[in-house]
């Protein structure tokens, strides 16, 4: 493994590659906006990627997809995003969350500024079960809401709905606009990261849920060989999601992001490896990299097959988006 290029490094250089790619997206939908507002009169087309904040709506659009092979038209690159970070916890675990997900990206800041103050501690593997317990409730209560209670027309009634159409201005608004509970929200959630390292991931992240219960499907693990471990536990203390590395021959465990840090971690070569249904081994850095340029393929493919771009015309965008009154 290149010394100089660490899965941790790597890992950190995609996601902060990918977090400025949603700022500039934040930016062009604001300047989007004001043209639909009338506040303007130069035109800034609507950045689709903007719907990747829509997993709730991508959700119901998943639902109508498999049950009538319909592709949601209002938001077609949401439900494009949610099916290759789904495709991508099928072949590389949660890669999503590992090098795309700018939340991912602030736990990881905040994970180092946690330990350079002190402030950081690692939960014992009993408390770090019991952290996973409400993402999953919530995922629980995502699907029975949506796809249980909700059918085929109650769905389509919503994706077409005004609200939906504008959810993501309302998205925009949250972040440049939060209020006063909402920034005691994120405040706490941030304290709460500094203690315990990808707090929201572990905690509360119900998209991240889903792709974990995606993910054990992977044929990709890391395997331990045990007759060259020298339970220094330097893979323990690396792995972001607080899982037991060092007492496992596979790590099969769905709160795996697939970061490889623990591979990045071990001094004894051979001793973690990153391996496709245990038998071929895989560079590490690659699978890091895959994720990535699995995501740049999908969003390829779907523009050129049209599940990327909505086909509102821009005029009829700006009266949806157009404030009333």
């Amino acid at each position: 493994m290149n010394r100089h290029l660490t899965p941790k490094r790597l890992r950190l250089l995609i996601q902060a590659v990918f977090c400025l790619f949603c700022i500039w997206t934040g930016v062009r939908f604001q300047q989007f906006l004001l043209w639909a507002s009338a506040k303007t009169e130069v035109f800034s087309p609507r950045p689709p990627a903007v719907e990747g904040f829509l997993p709730i709506s991508a959700f119901m659009a998943l639902k109508q997809f498999l049950l009538t092979g319909v592709w949601d038209q209002i938001h077609p690159a949401g439900l494009t995003l949610l099916l290759t970070a789904l495709g991508i916890a099928f072949i590389l675990r949660k890669g999503f969350c590992a090098t795309i997900c700018p939340v991912g990206f602030l736990h990881n800041l905040l994970e180092r500024v946690g330990r350079a103050l002190g402030f950081s501690r690692t939960p014992g593997p009993r408390l770090s079960t019991a952290l996973t317990v409400p993402k999953y409730l919530l995922l629980g209560f995502f699907v029975w809401i949506t796809w249980m209670q909700m059918d085929v027309p109650s769905i389509r009634q919503f994706l077409t709905g005004s609200y939906n159409l504008t959810a993501d201005a309302r998205m925009l608004d949250f972040f440049l606009a939060p209020s006063t509970i909402a920034l005691t929200v994120l405040g706490v959630l941030a304290l709460l990261a500094l203690i315990v390292p990808s707090f929201w991931c572990r905690a509360l992240c119900p998209y991240g849920a889903l792709l974990g219960l995606a993910s054990m499907l992977s044929p990709l693990a890391v395997h331990r060989a045990q007759d060259k471990c020298i339970d220094c536990g330097k893979c323990n203390q690396a792995c972001p999601s607080g899982i037991d590395v060092k007492t496992k021959d596979r790590v099969g465990s769905p709160e795996c992001i697939g970061c490889m840090q623990c591979v990045g971690a071990c001094p004894v070569e051979g001793c973690l490896e990153a391996r496709i249904a245990g038998r071929w081994r895989v560079s590490p850095l690659l699978v890091l990299a895959a994720a990535a340029a699995l995501l740049l393929a999908a969003w390829a493919l779907a523009e050129a097959t049209g599940h990327w771009d909505n086909a509102i015309p821009p005029t009829m965008l700006k009266r949806i988006y157009m404030p009333k009154g």
